[in-house]
């Protein structure tokens, strides 16, 4: 529907009853639905029962003034507030834009100035309900560019990304080590005006301290032994897009000062070079670090961090995820299929195995076990298949069980099972595996186990 169609809801509050009866016809006579109010209690209680899509007040009410009503409570999106008075002030009119009014009108009302707030005001609804509709739509689909996940952990990540990509502010993403910062990076980069120009990702744990500054900012032939031609670093080759600097907290402290001084002034010199090189970059960086932790053993220069953090986002674990394992795997495995033209397909045990498991490595180790899983696999993957080795010293107990002579081989084995799940920390899984029993054994006694109890 055209947003100049689009039916909305105005609350329309002034103790004036003649104004307010002649702007209610107004209003209505341009496709308005106008509900009045009086006073500034009677308003408060109509926007706590029922949505409304903007507010016209009057600034002095005989029981308060109108700008409280920016402070009530409001279920879903919140209205528009256009405020009117008719003893106006520039200082009035910025104090309530700067409080929360999206217009200032006086009386009388200027017809042509009410036709523009109108029109304003429903442009601005319309986007709100795009984006609304938006949302809803990520949520229903698990999908949200390159992420893929529906789970209530997620969600103020999807909402983060959606205020923060428009803009050209920087981000800072902290998560543990696979949790996904870079395809957050790509969903950023990709909704964003940049999306046209390319996007750089640098590992800057992955490039020797002796070459990273000629990777980020070019160097000049014959600079140092071996520059045998000029380099553009990845500053001018992402000139117009977008660089994401992973594991920012590994690179040298000396060259984060440079860096600092880059994303200040736009300005790179190269290496062996003292002309300056102007860029305009979008800088996203990612840490499997806790900022603070990193300041305090000095991998993260504090003012580095307030400049790379004017937006700061955490990705949740996927232990953190419910429900989202499932869809992942599923993910995983239908991009599988596509690449080898295969039709393989999850037996149930397996998903719930896969949701039972505790993924210290996150997305990136489901990935992985999934492709093991996938490899193994005939046509159906199995709970026995997504097994995956663990490091030595989980996957080995190193503790004893005492077990007392005379004990049955049941109570034996069902003290040992306990004794296994408490070293795995409840990962039925890796648990199986060190038994040497598929899932399904130990489902089944963990149930004759459950059945006893009651």
């Amino acid at each position: 529907m055209p947003t100049s169609t689009i039916p909305l809801t105005l609350l329309l509050l002034d103790d004036d009853a003649p104004f307010r009866t002649s702007l209610a016809l107004m209003l209505a006579r341009q496709g308005f639905e106008v509900v009045e109010a009086e006073s500034l209690g009677a308003a408060c209680e109509l926007l706590k029962s029922r949505a409304f899509d903007a507010v016209l007040v009057d600034q002095d009410l005989p029981d308060g003034q109108g700008k409280e009503l920016l402070r009530v409570p409001v279920d879903g999106v919140a209205p528009e507030f256009v405020f009117i008075t008719g003893t106006a002030t520039i200082d009035d009119a910025v104090a309530a834009l700067k409080g929360g009014a999206m217009d200032f009108l006086t009386k009388p009302i200027d017809p042509t100035k009410l036709q523009t707030t109108l029109a304003t005001l429903r442009r601005t609804r319309a986007l709100k309900r795009e984006l609304v509709d938006l949302r809803e739509e990520v949520r229903a689909r698990g999908r949200f560019g390159s992420i893929v996940g529906r789970s209530s952990a997620m969600q103020p990540v999807f909402d983060l990304i959606q205020r923060v990509a428009p803009t050209e502010a920087s981000v800072l993403i902290q998560g543990e080590s696979g949790t996904g910062t870079e395809v957050v990076a790509e969903t950023i980069h990709a909704q964003s005006r940049r999306s046209d120009k390319p996007l750089l990702p640098v590992n800057c744990g992955a490039i020797p301290e002796s070459l990273i500054e000629s990777e980020l900012f070019g160097h000049e032939r014959g600079s140092f032994t071996g520059a045998d031609r000029q380099h553009r670093g990845f500053f001018e080759r992402a000139d117009g897009g977008t660089l994401f600097l992973d594991e920012i907290t590994e690179m040298p402290a000396q060259l984060q000062v440079k860096l600092l001084r880059v994303l200040e002034t736009g300005v790179v010199h190269r290496v062996g070079s003292s002309v300056p090189v102007q860029t305009d970059v979008r800088v996203l960086a990612a840490t499997n670090r806790s900022p603070d932790a990193a300041i305090k053993a000095g991998k993260l220069r504090e003012d580095l961090y307030f400049r790379l953090a004017v937006f700061p986002m955490r990705l949740p674990p996927l232990r953190e995820r419910i429900g989202d394992v499932e869809l992942l795997a599923q993910h995983f495995l239908d991009a599988l299929n596509q690449h080898h033209r295969t039709d393989k397909r999850w037996h149930p045990d397996a998903l719930v195995a896969l949701a039972d498991r505790e993924w210290r490595g996150n997305v990136r180790e489901l990935k992985n076990g999934v492709q093991r899983a996938y490899i193994l696999a005939d046509d159906l993957l199995r709970a026995e298949d997504t097994t995956v080795a663990r490091p030595a010293d989980s996957r080995a107990p190193t503790g004893t069980l005492a077990i007392q002579v005379g004990a049955s081989i049941a109570d034996a084995e069902r003290e040992l099972i306990h004794a296994t799940l408490e070293h795995t920390r409840g990962d039925k899984a890796g648990a199986a595996a060190i038994l040497g029993i598929s899932l399904k054994t130990l489902y089944n006694r963990l149930n004759v186990y459950d059945a006893a109890k009651s």
